[in-house]
């Protein structure tokens, strides 16, 4: 019993390990091996065109500042079209939107409230361009980012192209210094990915993709970022993250904002995972599925186990005394996310505090996301993130 107790208590820390650590590395040993891509050629007199759409759901506060973002880009004003798709928005949303029509902006209203991929969907419709560039109404692009994302679609072997986010203060975002390493983290990672063989999910906050790939239908309880890169190399097409391609992200100093966006992304990306489950073979797509097992499947599996590892130590603890010291860590731990999660929203939190507790939370969250695939509960309304507003200056 012993010994099955060790192996239960280990397998986090090995997961951990491996998902954070070893796989990076392996990553890197595969890139270096690998030639880097050449940059496609661009002819600069045939830019392709391009559609931008923002899913919208009472964004009063932040949609001016997304639409002027998207006109600010270098980018040919004859080839692009900026497209805002209101989820039935019942504030001051839509009449912004329509200010800037004179402006070439155009706003699609879905009459009843769908969810972010419903949105996405209901804009195939009236998409024109070649290449369809996915942002979120709080997000701000740096200038150049649409060019950027559009030059490395220029490769034929490429399907999707994926911005790298920056995670950026807003007010008196400190306490979520968790989310900003993190963000750091994964964007290096992806950058490995790339050199490797492809992305396995894309940023949420700014992608392109072919529009032929966009077309295909995808359920609007998956997630269409994560979903993108499958479909792509299902197409035999590649995923890439583009560096230069900088979307700014204002980090969520709401430890439960940032909880129950965790919970909602990892659930359906789980959900996504699913129904695709076959591209984790590894005899059919080779070291995309380990990529996606590793990246993925693992990452999510190291909450799960610590659950019964947790029982595994107390189980140990009564033939190895000095295991209590962990267990009283552990505890430690608990009570401090605790303290987060009770702290004021409008209080500033001790910076211990808030990498502790947002750091618990992205763990907790995965255990939670699984309860409701578990309990099939679908997000039947969508509610976006409520970011800080923030301009790329800052």
């Amino acid at each position: 019993m012993n010994r099955i107790a060790t192996v239960v208590a280990l397998l986090p820390v090995v997961l951990l390990l491996y998902s954070y650590v070893l796989y990076p590395a392996l990553l890197w040993v595969v890139a270096q091996a690998r030639r880097p891509a050449d940059e496609p050629a661009v002819d600069t007199e045939r830019w392709p065109t391009v559609t931008m759409v923002v899913p919208a759901y009472n964004e009063a506060r932040q949609i001016a500042g997304a639409v002027e973002a998207l006109l600010a880009q270098d980018y040919p004003a004859d080839r692009r079209q900026i497209l805002v798709v209101s989820d039935a928005s019942t504030d001051e949303t839509e009449n912004i939107v329509r200010g800037y029509a004179d402006r070439g902006v155009e706003l699609l209203r879905v009459p009843v409230r769908s969810g972010k991929t419903a949105l996405e969907n209901a804009a195939c419709e009236v998409i024109r361009g070649d290449i369809v560039v996915n942002s979120d109404a709080s997000i701000r692009l740096h200038p150049g980012a649409v060019r950027r994302l559009a030059a490395r679609l220029a490769d034929p072997k490429v399907g999707v192209a994926s911005g790298r986010d920056v995670s950026v203060a807003a007010g008196d975002s400190s306490a979520n210094t968790v989310e900003a390493g993190y963000v750091q983290y994964e964007m290096r990672l992806r950058a490995l990915e790339t050199r490797a063989g492809g992305i396995v999910g894309a940023s949420g906050c700014c992608y392109a993709i072919r529009t032929d790939l966009h077309r295909i239908p995808i359920p609007s309880d998956l997630s269409r970022d994560f979903s993108a890169p499958l479909t792509a190399r299902a197409h035999g097409f590649r995923a890439v993250s583009v560096d230069d391609a900088i979307a700014y992200v204002p980090r969520t100093h709401s430890l439960r904002r940032e909880y129950t966006r965790k919970v909602r992304t990892i659930s359906r990306g789980m959900e996504t995972l699913l129904k695709v489950r076959s591209m984790m073979d590894p005899m059919r797509y080779g070291v995309f599925a380990w990529m996606l097992i590793s990246h993925k499947l693992c990452r999510w599996l190291v909450p799960l186990a610590a659950v019964p590892a947790i029982v595994a130590v107390a189980f140990l603890a009564t033939s190895y005394p000095w295991l209590l010291f962990i267990l009283a860590g552990g505890a430690l731990v608990g009570l401090i996310a605790l303290v987060g999660a009770l702290w004021p929203e409008s209080q500033r939190m001790p910076r211990l505090v808030g990498v502790v507790a947002f750091g618990v939370a992205a763990n907790l969250a995965v255990i939670h996301a699984v309860i409701r695939l578990l309990r099939a509960r679908e997000d039947k309304i969508w509610e976006p993130t409520r970011r800080e507003v923030v301009t790329p200056a800052a």
